[in-house]
């Protein structure tokens, strides 16, 4: 790269800001499975960049949407407006949810989706008289992003422990549980046991009281803990029984990552709201979406039709040209089968991702779909260093992973093939046997 940016005033998220700026990593082009750095050489993205560009890169025909959108309407309002692109991607979507889920409110992100699904929960029981129904129930190693709804029924402590999270907000136990350890897809003990702890808390504070338990069917920050058999299910079923609302985190399970539209589908679990976002449109631009039931979005229609039945939403929410994004990555999911790539795929991810077993400092593998979490061993009093040490010298070896802890967290575009998953795990080992 000819021209090289001024990197101190752009503070980035989630970043050691001071360390990477030492020795910066930049991509600068994509096309396919790979970027190109600033040094010009080819990454293989392990990541679809940040569980989001599952159709791969430089997808033409998406550039091509995006472009017509904006030439044709670059922003239309979306409180008491509309514009076409808005309905046409919403109907788009419910085709591909889970029967039920006709109706979409569009958002900017996994986090704007989460405080939407939260305050949906609420108001639909406000909406049917239930005012009592306040509390909700998250879980320990959540991720539910970074707003304060979010970071409340998050389980990250060092998502939480700065900031003032809301009342009214219980947390079920994770469910990595050490009897689980290498286990090829979902594990056999602990389902049943850690699903009755939603009746638990609900017996603590009153079944009356509790809105909506929300989980990830699969937790990505937490290092891809996979849910035990019978555990979705029975949070279903508790869920039933105390009378509240199911809600499902789909942010990185959304939109083929299981080999599913969604992993309500691949689990053959139904929630009654969930979020997405990233996958929507390929990452092209911001946006996500919460489906909500029909029999919650129609608990809101029964009031005056000149009342605003739900107070909420974005100065963006629907925007033209990132619908128009999405109607473009819903046509290349559905024309090349990228759905379901990932189950066709699943047998030799899984059997690659368990290769690493018995490398040095791997205690533990986790797999799902095209998602697998390579756990490894902490160094004494420096929890991440040796994940951030291995991270970087794939990065230096043309394999972009990402790592949280100490737990490498992999998610590539759906159209990887074989031989690319063979150097993505083949780099991997190599990169942890070279790292002290």
């Amino acid at each position: 790269m000819t021209n090289s940016p001024d990197l101190k005033s752009y503070w980035m998220p989630f970043t050691a800001n001071r360390q990477f700026k030492n020795n910066p990593r930049l991509l600068v082009s994509a096309s396919g499975m790979y970027y190109t750095s600033h040094d010009d050489r080819k990454v293989l993205d392990g990541t679809a960049g940040l569980w989001t560009v599952n159709a791969g890169h430089g997808r033409k025909e998406i550039v091509d949407a995006v472009s017509k959108q904006m030439s044709q309407l670059d922003y239309a309002p979306s409180f008491q407006m509309g514009h076409p692109v808005a309905f046409e991607f919403a109907e788009k979507l419910s085709t591909i949810a889970p029967n039920g889920f006709g109706h979409v409110f569009f958002t900017n992100s996994g986090s704007e989706s989460v405080e939407t699904a939260l305050k949906i929960a609420l108001a639909y029981h406000q909406a049917k008289g239930d005012s009592k129904r306040v509390r909700l129930i998250g879980r320990e190693k959540a991720y539910h992003g970074v707003n304060f709804g979010g970071i409340s029924v998050g389980g990250l402590v060092n998502n939480r422990r700065i900031f003032p999270t809301l009342p009214y907000v219980s947390h079920l136990p994770h469910t990595l549980l050490p009897e689980n350890t290498f286990t090829m897809g979902q594990p056999e003990n602990g389902g049943l046991l850690l699903a009755k702890d939603v009746e638990r808390i609900a017996a603590l504070h009153g079944p009356e009281t509790i809105a909506a338990v929300i989980i990830e069917p699969v937790s990505g920050s937490a290092g891809v803990i996979i849910p035990p058999k019978g555990y979705l299910e029975e949070i279903r079923a508790a869920c039933d029984r105390i009378g509240c609302l199911l809600i499902f985190d789909e942010v990185i399970t959304g939109y083929g990552r299981m080999g599913k539209p969604f992993a309500s589908q691949y689990y053959n679990v139904m929630p009654d709201i969930f979020t997405s976002a990233k996958g929507i449109n390929n990452g092209y631009l911001p946006m996500g979406a919460v489906f909500a039931h029909d029999k919650i979005h129609n608990a809101f229609m029964n009031g005056p039709e000149e009342l605003i039945e739900l107070f909420h939403g974005y100065t963006c929410s629907g925007h033209p040209a990132a619908c128009a994004a999405g109607l473009a990555t819903v046509d290349i999911m559905q024309k090349e089968g990228l759905y379901e790539r990932a189950g066709e795929l699943d047998e030799y991810w899984q059997s690659a991702a368990h290769s690493l077993k018995g490398v040095k400092n791997v205690v533990d593998i986790r797999n799902a779909g095209l998602i697998a979490g390579i756990e490894l061993a902490p160094r004494d009093g420096k929890i991440g260093a040796r994940g951030y040490e291995v991270f970087t010298k794939c990065y230096e070896k043309g394999v972009l992973i990402r790592v949280t802890g100490d737990t490498i967290a992999l998610s590539p575009p759906l159209i990887i093939d074989k031989s690319q998953i063979d150097q993505l795990f083949q780099t991997i080992k190599d990169m942890i046997e070279a790292t002290e």
